[in-house]
């Protein structure tokens, strides 16, 4: 495995990870990885994203669960952006779009489904 390229900034960022998981049916996760592709992904769900300050957004997939990195500035407020993402066009369509594949409430919001992760370690200075 060669790794991944990781954007550089010129700021420092903030990182936040989060997790979910999937319905374990394959068929399903082979669906929801295609519409997340770059072709099938919707434009006006990227263009949200970036539109409420996140600057990266990686999902990685093992199984059925899913981990996702999100990078932001400094000053990124997250339950202001979440909240004003859930507002956006074509925002909560894409969320129940994608709930058929996803452990998660009907109707819920992104900030609903994705779980806040707690890092515990890394190497230390």
């Amino acid at each position: 495995m060669e790794g991944y390229h990781v954007k550089e900034y010129h700021q420092p960022v903030k990182r936040y990870c989060q997790t979910m998981d999937l319905k374990d049916d394959p068929a399903l996760i082979a669906e929801y990885r295609r519409r997340h592709s770059c072709e099938e992904s919707w434009k006006e769900i990227r263009d949200g994203i970036r539109e409420v300050g996140i600057l990266e957004m990686e999902i990685y997939i093992l199984g059925t669960r899913l981990f996702m990195i999100v990078e932001t500035p400094l000053d990124f407020d997250w339950d202001t952006a979440m909240a004003r993402l859930a507002t956006l066009p074509r925002q909560q369509e894409w969320e129940d779009y994608m709930a058929m594949f996803q452990q998660c409430a009907e109707g819920a919001t992104s900030d609903e489904k994705w779980q806040m992760m707690e890092r515990m370690f890394y190497l230390y200075d």
